[in-house]
């Protein structure tokens, strides 16, 4: 599995400011309401992906040099990923130290596309495109050198060897050759993501601060209710060898106890493969924190290309022009109508949704789209 769970046939949302305000008096959507289409169009090379690119061009040309190959060789068999920015910061032989500044430079331009801070840290890695390729990786072996695709759709994927000349690969089957793929520390991005995002929620009144969560007036009754993931279930097609794990998280999105409409941010990092089974036991929503006994939730992606700022910005943006009617009002189609039209051109970071989850809400919810299921139940959590 790569890292979009999501079918072929993703669709794409259309964005009307004028649908956030109608959803003030809106009733509950029917479920698939959030998969509103539109024809979609095809989307630019990214910022993120041109770099990734550039990168596995310079790290191709860098494996005619034999020590500073065998130094790579050696290090992507003692790891299932490589810091691109420390080994070759690291390396002993010319050609590997000769790459420090290119893909420091590189770094940093990924970090600024995905609008995070440069604290981030690095976020360029490598790896192998399969396990089964470990054995094709033999001292002496020239491994053509790819980029981890983005594209659900791809049906082949292009390869730069140490001559800087490009080979077609299938996407669809694993070639037996070693190919080393350029891609992201994903996780990272996302755990810096979603602070960057809780702390932008907050300054705008729309969630409480992490250390702060919990301390609702509710709680002091001797604890509070939440909803808890039991198990999660995520489908998706076949997709690309190059594409590594999914990096899920989902928005929890109601009215605050002050009336104002919330977002709690909930990273599900363990979510890395379809057609499997979580058990996670996590909680998704704290009752605590909510006015009325009713929540949505957006689950997300991140494929590489998510710019945290303005998925931020944009969210924020369209939250505040909502207000309290004195009623639950359903937030989904307002989250997504939030996202940037980009963001769903061709890979969209939309995984499905799930609509008027209650305190008491138990047993096996499917999401609007059919892309998923969640089993839930009741936790009550006590206070110390």
């Amino acid at each position: 599995m790569n890292r979009r769970m999501r079918r072929r046939n993703a669709l794409a949302l259309t964005l009307c400011a004028t649908t956030v305000v109608a959803l003030a008096g809106a009733a509950a959507p029917a479920a698939g309401a959030a998969a509103r289409s539109k024809t979609p169009t095809a989307a630019p090379s990214s910022t993120v992906t041109h770099v990734e690119g550039q990168t596995a061009r310079a790290v191709a040309a860098s494996l005619a040099n034999a020590q500073w190959r065998e130094e790579l060789r050696s290090a992507v068999l003692k790891s299932n990923e490589v810091d691109l920015r420390a080994v070759t910061a690291g390396a002993a032989s010319a050609a590997g130290k000769g790459l420090t500044g290119a893909v420091a430079g590189a770094d940093r331009r990924i970090v600024a596309a995905k609008g995070l801070d440069s604290s981030v840290g690095s976020l360029l890695r490598l790896r192998l495109g399969t396990d089964a390729m470990k054995k094709e990786l033999t001292p002496g072996t020239s491994p053509l050198v790819a980029v981890a695709t983005q594209d659900d759709d791809a049906t082949t994927v292009t390869a730069y060897d140490s001559r800087g000349r490009t080979h077609t690969l299938d996407a669809t089957k694993a070639p037996q050759q070693a190919v080393y793929v350029i891609d992201l520390d994903v996780s990272k991005a996302v755990a810096a993501g979603l602070d960057l995002l809780d702390k932008e929620l907050a300054k705008n009144g729309l969630t409480t601060p992490a250390t702060n969560r919990g301390t609702a007036p509710s709680a002091a009754a001797g604890g509070f209710w939440t909803t808890k993931v039991d198990a999660v279930y995520l489908d998706n097609d076949e997709e690309p060898w190059t594409s590594g794990d999914a990096e899920i998280f989902s928005l929890v999105s109601g009215f605050g106890l002050d009336g104002k409409v919330r977002v709690d941010s909930v990273d599900m990092p363990y979510l890395d493969t379809d057609h499997h089974t979580y058990y996670p036991n996590q909680i998704l929503v704290n009752w605590s924190n909510y006015k009325y006994n009713l929540a949505d939730v957006v689950m997300m992606e991140d494929d590489g290309d998510t710019n945290y700022a303005a998925l931020t910005k944009a969210i924020a943006t369209a939250l505040l022009t909502i207000t309290d009617q004195g009623m639950y009002v359903p937030l989904v189609n307002a989250v997504l109508d939030a996202i940037p039209t980009s963001w769903y051109t061709n890979d969209p970071d939309y995984v499905d949704s799930w609509y008027t989850l209650a305190v008491n809400s138990t047993g096996t919810l499917y999401g609007a789209r059919g892309n998923g299921w969640m089993r839930v139940s009741q936790y009550w959590v006590q206070q110390f």
